[in-house]
């Protein structure tokens, strides 16, 4: 049964640690993006999210999102947590980049 609460790590060595699971659903932790884990300047950011409901579904859907310290950026991910025949647990998800735009005309750049 897939529980986020946890450690986990991407195939590029992001990291993300749920620290609270509550029995709604939500969840908090941080953030650590993986090509800069090294560079002490890149600080670990907080996430909130949902998981759906482990106990109604096997496999349940997520959603967090990051607040990047020291940025004007956001980044949302929904994905889901599959567990495979050999009882491990795997997440996939998609993610948005959201920037800060200087003004409308530039709203076009500042999602990724």
């Amino acid at each position: 049964q897939c529980v986020l609460s946890g450690s986990w790590r991407s195939d590029s060595g992001c990291r993300m640690v749920v620290s609270v699971l509550g029995k709604d659903g939500r969840f908090s932790g941080s953030y650590l993006p993986g090509p800069v884990a090294n560079n002490p300047e890149i600080l670990t950011s907080p996430l909130e999210g949902f998981q759906q409901d482990a106990g109604l579904v096997q496999q349940p859907t997520f959603s967090f999102t990051v607040r990047w310290r020291h940025q004007a950026q956001m980044t949302a991910f929904l994905g889901q947590c599959y567990v495979g025949a050999d009882g491990d647990e795997t997440l996939h998800a998609l993610w948005l980049l959201r920037e800060a735009a200087d003004s409308p005309t530039e709203d076009w750049k500042a999602t990724r």
